[in-house]
């Protein structure tokens, strides 16, 4: 199979919910022959996952907003127009400083959608972080992703 052009314009793309964001996917592994894809993450301040890592490198570019990224124990403060790669496996997650961080997340693979698909599915929209975090346990279980109790 080869790539496909694939066009996602403002407002367009499959919604999933996540407790601590929304996710649209922007460019799904289908129209890459699986592999990267884009996704477009809206993250209200409040709180997010417990540091984590997966078995697949990311880049987080920043469109608005503010927020602090914890990657192996080293804080980065990102605002617009700031990147981070996080390799795989390295302990992560982030903290939104404004009323919401908006930027786009890219990954190698498709293992990041079936992991967002699979949030989407399992955690019923709306379930705050404390009430699903034995709901996410079960998917990060399936997705060889690692949680950690250390707090950034």
């Amino acid at each position: 199979m080869a790539h496909k052009t694939h066009l996602s314009s403002v407002g367009e793309g499959l919604e999933l919910d996540s407790p601590d964001a929304r996710i649209i996917v922007k460019v799904d592994a289908e129209h890459t022959d699986g592999t990267y894809e884009l996704f477009e993450v809206d993250a209200p301040r409040g709180p997010t996952v417990p540091p984590h890592g997966t078995p697949w490198a990311k880049t987080y570019y920043v469109l608005h907003g503010r927020m602090t990224v914890f990657v192996d124990g080293e804080l980065h403060d990102l605002g617009p127009g700031a990147s981070i790669t996080i390799p795989p496996n390295a302990l992560h997650t982030f903290t939104v400083h404004t009323p919401s961080v908006r930027f786009l997340a890219i990954s190698l693979t498709d293992a990041m959608g079936r992991f967002f698909r699979d949030i989407d599915r399992t955690v019923p929209a709306g379930t705050p972080l404390e009430e699903a975090f034995p709901l996410l346990q079960e998917v990060v279980g399936r997705h060889g992703i690692r949680l950690s109790e250390q707090l950034p």
